[in-house]
């Protein structure tokens, strides 16, 4: 079968990997794809189309006998695409743009987990400043957490350790509209102690697997200090989330969302990502994601021992259940390497140096993000360049190879975070 993975990340680039191993698959095309897939070889191809434009891309379906779209970044479900290929009788993995407002819409996710009892943090929504300064000024506690409520390529949140932070952020929000119409609608949540992790799991809607838990670090900085980024690196397993805690994930969590969507006619497929805060094993929801995250799915995919192409296709086909889905044992280990500036400005079009080296290290992968060719240059095009993944008996092991591929890869202004899964050891 040809398949066709839209997206332009490191987290499209391992699913292509994942997806080209399966001996099912014929073709692997990428649209947009980066520098990393264009380099590929074998099945694995780029096609220059932009992951929104649905018409394109179904044309490009119909012209290479696509049997199988995976939608990689979260835009192209908000917009509708897996409703457009449904109604062109097209099987492709991801939620409806109804089923979507669970990322879409912190409104809405807020509002569902609250109906249907999913553990979350206290919230009160607001649609214009006034009322949000007037709220916090009589708030008695702080931090507070201030989400806007569109989508903002992970970077639409703020926690306030102060009054003074809060309605900073609030005036940014809606003054200032740093995120334009995202902060049309604002969350104010209670703020959750504890660790963060995320879980993954892939669903045809009644069944679901899931992927071993990871855990992300969004700050830029060491010491998880600085501005939230889309993530700087992530591990699995998560030792924060042990047997009982993901048991309680499943009851309290994946099992009453699926029911629940279902319940309000928004029967729910393809990926989902809880991102969770745990605190003493108890787990509660921080966000929904409606696709894999980025720079987790590096993490999660080389830990999976089963054909990721079989669970896909059941996953639209049904049956699910009956899909073998078992994990390596050992670890994976994931760092980002980004451009100098990022979360803010940053420069674009620095070459890129990979040592030929990195491709005997044991267990290494480089999955490209934000790269693209220059003829016969691989430059820098985004603020996360580079996903340098390792696995390895323990996480320790992971994470000592993966830093040894961050050291055979250079470009002008390069910044990673050193401490990538320092809790977890």
């Amino acid at each position: 079968m040809n398949v066709l993975i839209i997206g332009s990340g490191a987290r499209e680039h391992a699913l292509a990997w994942a997806v080209a191993r399966s001996s099912k698959v014929s073709t692997v095309l990428v649209a947009p794809g980066n520098g990393g897939t264009a380099t590929m070889g074998g099945k694995v191809r780029n096609v220059a189309i932009k992951a929104t434009d649905i018409d394109a891309l179904l044309d490009l379906v119909a012209k290479e006998s696509i049997g199988l779209t995976v939608v990689g970044p979260e835009q192209p479900l908000e917009v509708g695409i897996v409703n457009r290929f449904r109604d062109a009788g097209l099987k492709i993995v991801g939620p409806t743009a109804e089923a979507a407002q669970l990322e879409t819409s912190k409104v809405f996710a807020k509002d569902f987990m609250k109906r249907h009892g999913i553990p979350t943090a206290g919230y009160e929504v607001f649609r214009d400043h006034a009322s949000a300064k007037s709220y916090l000024e009589a708030c008695g506690s702080f931090p507070q957490v201030i989400k806007a409520s569109g989508l903002c390529a992970g970077k639409g949140v703020v926690v306030a350790m102060t009054r003074e932070e809060a309605l900073e952020a609030i005036h940014d929000f809606f003054e200032s509209r740093v995120f334009g119409d995202a902060a049309d609608e604002v969350v104010i949540e209670a703020f959750l102690t504890g660790q963060e992790a995320s879980v993954f799991a892939l669903t045809d809607g009644e069944n679901y697997q899931l992927f071993l838990a990871a855990q992300d670090h969004k700050r830029i900085g060491e010491g998880d200090t600085g501005k939230n980024t889309g993530g700087m690196g992530a591990y699995a397993p998560a030792p924060l989330v042990t047997p009982e805690v993901m048991r309680r994930v499943e009851e309290e969590v994946i099992k009453p969302t699926l029911a629940g969507m279902k319940a309000d006619g928004y029967a729910y497929t393809g990926f989902l990502y809880v991102g969770l805060m745990i605190d003493n094993g108890e787990p509660s929801v921080v966000e929904y994601n409606v696709r894999l995250g980025d720079p987790e799915t590096q993490v999660v995919l080389p830990m999976l021992k089963s054909d990721l192409f079989d669970a896909l296709l059941a996953s639209v086909e049904g049956g699910l259940e009956a899909v073998p889905f078992e994990m390596q044992s050992g670890a994976a280990a994931t760092v980002v390497m980004a451009s100098k500036g990022y979360p803010d400005g940053y420069e674009t079009g620095k070459a890129i140096s990979i040592d030929p080296s990195v491709n005997d290290m044991d267990g290494v992968l480089v999955f490209h993000a934000g790269t693209r060719q220059d003829g016969d240059v691989l430059v820098t095009s985004g603020g996360r360049v580079l996903s340098v993944t390792a696995s390895g008996a323990s996480l320790k092991e992971a994470l000592d190879q993966a830093y040894r591929g961050v050291a055979a890869i250079n470009f002008e202004g390069a910044v990673y975070r050193r401490d990538i899964g320092a809790k977890a050891l």
